[in-house]
């Protein structure tokens, strides 16, 4: 089983091996395995909406190894080429309201330092500076003629908001942002502004502004996570969640005229978004039900539930309608399979699939669901996790595992499809994505339990989930390995670190080793979201340092034993790629085997086709020579290390 599994894993393109699985009634049936080259051959693609007369809808996709924008018929058919870029991303933002000219937005290969870009029938023209300003889109005005932008142009550390005239491309600053805070949205006669000012990772101020009288009303009276939804189609409210006195968000409605509050929908899991379409005739709303996405949609007038038709047996996660709200751009997904998008018509209830994302070479029956399971950790307290089991594990044929950890801190593994995942357990590999304490979507309790205690209960959280890997009849309990990025590949290393004998291996992506330079680093354009980190990890100018030290993997190499792959992209601005230098030169003194593979055209996660493609593939050749069993996981085989440059 070894040999075959390692042979299949350097297979080209055009060829795959087949392994066998029993299913429920111990029925043999095979499954077929892909390289990496044919996963990565799956396509993501994103609609960013239809064209002024509907005719067409604008699609990012990656199919041509880099991120392009393409446009389609609303009916499907091919997609046509808008831009050819082989170098930086190009990623839709979307038509203008009333003819065919389109916004986009592009960074430099990753340094998040994004310009936005319209393209007519004249060419290509930036409309944000071009050196070291970044500019996001917050969206149109109602009239549909200017749009709005927030960007540090005046002041690196502040994101001010700005109305550009599509007209003349001329803007006007309509928000200075001199008290750090995040805008929250803006009203269709643009009499008042939304902004929240960040009091920790979980709480914050919600504010509304009278742009008029330049008043400022605070609308939460207590401690709580408060996040801006929309204002209501009359102007004279507007919506936002709150979690107060409660442990998941509900919505919230705020009548502006007497300050009054009504609360509107409260479910047993957040509400994460709600808004209104374009002239009002629906609501939609959105709740992070057990790392699942659901989405429920209403008419305003009648309140009657707008059900969509059931396609391929999968859940509609997103719509997004087009301005006169008579159709509508559905997603569908699952964990097994990618998502795609179909152009619905709301009046002859008629739908067409525009996307076809899954590699053609790829069969979906050969590929697994996820499925939710809880174990509990080390204090008795509960954590969810999400668990991919490959299809030819059986109590004769166990297999080795990997527990995963999310980003973050407070990311959260989710229900949906990943390539990476899918080919890791296409290739004999269980994953178990935890959830550890300090995850979102399981309400604030759970949410702050890791303030200021990373890497203790939250490693040791995912070491119970190690456990209940190794407790598994289809697992190989003396095979499991660690693999996480960013906060998760902190994870890693503080796993490797401080508990160096419970994992087998370690695979950290673009990682934090020492949050002392990690929180000092933190790009310009996060000063509001600053203070909030600091409360939650603490100050690296303050006696905080002490124990920030402690919990840096960089100061405690000596203690690595185990063999260790780290990845990283060089125009990395949140983890800088120095923090996987010293780590690898670090872990290389006790004679570990180390491999090491930095992306030069890479920033905080990886969007080249071909980079994804070096990196997974050699991610799967490292566990299986160090995890699976094909190489030696002591200190007695010092294997040389491999630094490879892109």
């Amino acid at each position: 089983m070894k040999n075959v599994l390692f042979i299949c894993s350097i297979l080209t393109l055009f060829f795959s091996c087949k392994e066998k699985s029993e299913n429920e009634n111990n029925e043999i049936s095979e499954v077929k395995q892909y390289s990496i080259e044919q996963f990565m051959g799956n396509e993501n693609a994103s609609a960013n909406g239809f064209s002024a007369d509907k005719s067409k809808v604008l699609i990012t996709s990656n199919r041509s190894g880099i991120y392009n924008m393409y446009t389609m018929e609303t009916e499907g058919g091919e997609l046509t080429p808008i831009t050819q870029s082989d170098s930086a991303s190009v990623y839709g933002i979307s038509y203008f309201p009333d003819d065919d000219r389109i916004l986009f937005r592009m960074d430099g290969n990753g340094d998040e330092i994004f310009k936005i870009f319209v393209k007519d029938s004249n060419g290509i023209k930036r409309l944000t500076p071009e050196k070291n300003v970044r500019a996001l889109f917050q969206g149109w005005a109602k009239d549909g003629k200017s749009f709005f932008y927030s960007s540090n142009e005046r002041n690196p550390q502040a994101m001010d908001i700005y109305e550009m005239d599509i007209a003349s491309f001329t803007s006007k600053l309509i928000y200075k942002n001199e008290d750090n805070m995040d805008f929250g949205g803006i009203s269709s006669d643009k009499n008042y502004i939304l902004v929240t000012k960040e009091i920790n990772t979980n709480d914050n101020d919600l504010y509304l502004l009278n742009t008029k009288t330049n008043q400022k009303t605070k609308i939460n009276d207590s401690l709580s996570k408060n996040s801006p939804e929309d204002f209501s189609p009359n102007g004279k409210s507007f919506y936002y969640t709150t979690d107060k006195d409660a442990e998941f968000s509900y919505l919230m409605k705020y009548n502006i005229e007497d300050d009054s509050k009504e609360k509107v929908a409260e479910k047993d899991w957040d509400i994460v978004s709600f808004y209104f379409t374009h002239n009002g005739k629906y609501q939609i709303m959105f709740t992070n039900e057990d790392a699942k996405t659901k989405m429920y949609v209403s008419e305003v007038a009648t309140r009657k539930d707008l059900n969509f038709p059931e396609i391929d047996g999968q859940a509609i996660n997103a719509a997004n309608f087009s301005r006169d709200e008579s159709m509508a751009l559905l997603t569908v997904g699952s964990s097994q399979l990618p998502t795609n998008t179909y152009s619905y018509n709301l009046e002859t209830g008629k739908y067409h699939k525009l996307t076809d994302v899954l590699n053609k070479e790829i069969n979906a029956d050969d590929l697994v669901m996820a499925k939710v399971v809880r174990f509990k950790s080390f204090d008795g307290l509960e954590i969810p996790a999400i668990y991919y089991e490959p299809k030819i594990a059986n109590e004769n044929n166990k297999v080795p595992a990997l527990v995963w950890v999310h980003g973050g801190p407070g990311g959260q593994s989710r229900q949906g499809f990943s390539s990476f995942i899918q080919y890791l357990v296409n290739h004999g590999y269980a994953v178990l994505a935890v959830n550890n304490r300090g995850s979102s979507g399981y309400g604030k309790t759970f949410y702050q339990m890791d303030d200021q205690n990373h890497g203790d209960k939250d490693l040791k959280d995912c070491i119970a989930g190690k456990d209940w890997l190794a407790s598994q009849e289809n697992i190989d309990k003396d095979k499991i390995g660690i693999i996480g990025g960013s906060y998760g590949g902190y994870m890693t290393m503080a796993a490797l670190t401080y508990a160096p004998e419970e994992f087998k291996v370690g695979v950290n992506i673009f990682g934090v080793t020492n949050w002392l330079r990690t929180l000092k680093s933190i790009p310009p354009w996060w000063a509001s979201f600053k203070d909030a980190l600091y409360t939650e990890m603490g100050d690296p100018n303050t006696a905080d340092s002490v124990r920030l030290k402690e919990i840096s993997p960089l100061f405690h190499t000596e203690k690595v034993n185990k063999p260790l792959m780290v990845l990283q992209g060089a125009q990395d601005p949140r983890v800088l790629q120095i923090e996987s230098d010293e780590i690898v030169e670090g872990v290389k003194k006790n004679g570990v085997p180390v491999d090491y593979v930095v992306f030069e055209d890479e920033g905080h996660g990886f969007v080249k086709k071909e980079n994804e493609i070096e990196a997974y593939g050699k991610v799967l050749k490292f566990l299986d020579q160090y995890l699976k069993g094909e190489g030696q996981t002591t200190l007695d085989n010092k294997s040389p290390e491999s630094t490879e440059m892109q």
